[in-house]
């Protein structure tokens, strides 16, 4: 008898500031056996992006398609164009016993554990409020208008905390991806992640 072997889909979420992609990026260093969900998109490629790496370059007609088809996870529209994960990549690399890792906004999450139920779902907290004010001011890459509008979606997204698996403080990057390994572990110990194991035990 043993634990499940499929994949575990988790989906990574948090305010812009919170330090999502610096954590992530950590714990891939020591889990080269993850892998990263890369997003669809109908918007161009800016200078040096990649397709298939940066994200998967697919015409409005196409992602159409994919979206009557039921090929995404979850998407969304921004500035006129849309952004989403395609489901057949995910699934594929989830049966190959590869955990998949989504980092998404909240309503896009919301959608997934809907589509997806069994998908883990986290969401990163910075230090503080205010600390979360203090990361945004230091990038200077915008003005205080769109700074504070990002504090207000931050605070949106906040009140949506309570619908996700578990919190990641992101007090210290190093820990923040040591817990995250942590967190996806247990979750691979869930009943109704192993069902057969059970079955198994049953029918002794």
């Amino acid at each position: 008898m043993r634990m499940n072997k499929r994949g575990v889909l988790i989906v990574f979420s948090g305010p812009s500031g919170s330090g999502k992609g610096t954590v992530l990026g950590e714990y891939f260093k020591s889990h080269p056996e993850a892998a990263f969900s890369v997003s669809a998109t109908t918007r161009a490629p800016r200078p040096g992006e990649v397709d298939g790496v940066n994200y998967h370059f697919v015409t409005r007609e196409r992602f159409e398609e994919m979206i009557r088809q039921g090929e995404v996870l979850e998407y969304t529209r921004y500035n006129g164009n849309y952004y989403g994960s395609p489901a057949g990549p995910i699934r594929k690399e989830l049966e190959a016993g590869r955990d998949v890792v989504l980092e998404i906004e909240v309503d896009g999450a919301m959608q997934v554990r809907e589509k997806f139920p069994e998908a883990v779902l986290i969401f990163v907290l910075p230090p503080s409020f205010g600390e979360l004010e203090r990361r945004l001011i230091g990038r200077g890459t915008e003005t205080r208008e769109q700074i504070e509008g990002r504090l207000s979606t931050a605070r949106r997204e906040l009140s949506l905390a309570p619908r996700y698996d578990y919190l990641l403080l992101n007090d210290k990057v190093e820990e923040a991806a040591a817990r995250l390994g942590e967190i996806i572990r247990a979750a691979k110990c869930a009943p109704a992640r192993n069902e057969t194991l059970l079955q198994e035990f049953l029918a002794e």
